[in-house]
This record gives C-alpha cells, structure tokens and sequence, in this order.
C-alpha cells in the first residue's frame, strides 16, 4: 500500500503517514527500522505494509516507494 509521510520525530523514530484518502496512521519505531530507513521527510511517498483493521490498524513497515 501506498501512502505520504506526513509526520517523523527523530528522536522516538515514529511518525504519521496519511492513506491516499487522507487517513492518518500512525507508525513506530519498530515499524520504521524494519524499512531500513535513516530519515523521512514530510511528503515523501512512502509503501507501508499494516496489519489489522480500522481503529486497529498498525503499520508493521515502512520504506520509500520507488518508481
């Protein structure tokens, strides 16, 4: 699934992405490592796999998206 980065604190590694139709999910830093990724910056396109449903919903990872 595709999606933009909308929100990352370095810090904690966790952030937000927003769904094409505009849903906000958050990730964590568990999720952020398992991508392999050093930084994110709001805007990026980014591919997340989430496992559950609804308020449930949890990103498990996140990578850039590349054309």
């Amino acid at each position: 699934m595709q999606a933009t980065s909308y929100t990352y604190d370095p810090e904690t590694r966790s952030g937000q992405v927003l769904l094409d139709d505009g849903t906000p999910v958050p990730f964590d830093g568990a999720a952020f490592e398992a991508g392999g990724l050093r930084l994110l910056r709001p805007g990026q396109r980014v591919r997340i796999e989430t496992e559950g449903e609804g308020e449930g919903r949890r990103i498990t990872l996140i990578t850039l998206q590349t054309f």
